[in-house]
Formats: C-alpha cells, structure tokens, sequence
C-alpha cells in the first residue's frame, strides 16, 4: 500500500503544473455535447476521490457496504464546466492528499476488507484492489488531459 500512496502523491504533485498550464478555452472545449470537457474530467477526478475516501473508510467498519455512484449525474450536478479552476485544482489536490492520509492510517489487516462498487453484487473488491485502481484511473484521465 505504501508504494500506492507515494505513486498518488507524487502523480498528484507532478500532474498540477501541466493542468494548470492548459488554457481556459481547451478546459472547457467539449468534442460533443455527451462528452465531458477536460474540465468536467477534472470534476471527475474530484467525484472519483470522494468515493474512494467513503469506501477506504467504511469498508473498514462496515462488512462490504455497497458504495456506487452515477459518474455523469456527479459531473452533470456540480456543474464543473463553471467551477473556478484554480479552485477545482485545489480540491482535486486536497481530496488526495486526504486519501493518501486515510490510506497511510490503514491498518495492513484493512487492505482485504472487501466493498461493493458496483450495480451487482459481484463487484467486491479489497481495498487494496481499490487502491491501486484508484491509481490507474488517475493515470488514464490525466494522460487524456494533456495529450
């Protein structure tokens, strides 16, 4: 988990300056009206954080609570395409820096407790699963970012 953890971090710490270099226009520039703008995969990011935090904490208490969220309803709700970036770059920053705390606060006999992500119940997954796909999915949107 620990290797986790640093990976987060400093994907988070090295990714901020290219986000912020992107221009205002190409933030908000949506390929069509059912795709997200980068800004809105942004906001994402942010939602996805936020889930991720409730089930690293709940599943440590509860027995394979079931935590799933509407990605599009999320994005579509916040209204992301007109949130200040700056400010949605902080909390993107913030919320992981909080995960990474909530992940090193883990007690190692945590990482198997299980959570239900999905819509079936098949979807069980140990936190550390969910872990290191938090990480993978992090990584794929910010490559779709700055490309």
């Amino acid at each position: 988990m620990k290797e986790v953890i640093n990976k987060i971090e400093q994907t988070v710490r090295q990714s901020l300056p290219a986000l912020r270099a992107i221009p205002e226009e190409k933030l908000g520039f949506k390929d069509s009206p059912l795709k997200w703008s980068r800004k809105e995969t942004i906001g994402h990011l942010v939602d996805s954080a936020q889930n991720n935090i409730q089930r690293f904490v709940r599943s440590q208490y509860e027995t394979t609570p079931r935590i799933i969220y509407n990605q599009d309803e999320w994005v579509r709700l916040q209204d992301y395409e007109h949130y200040p970036t700056e400010e949605l770059l902080q909390l993107w920053e913030g919320l992981n820096n909080h995960l990474c705390r909530v992940l090193r606060a883990m007690p190692p006999d945590h990482y198997f407790k299980t959570c239900n992500i999905g819509k079936d119940l098949a979807e069980e997954h140990t936190l550390l699963f969910l872990a290191e796909d938090y990480l993978a999915h992090m990584e794929h949107h910010l490559r779709q970012l700055v490309e």
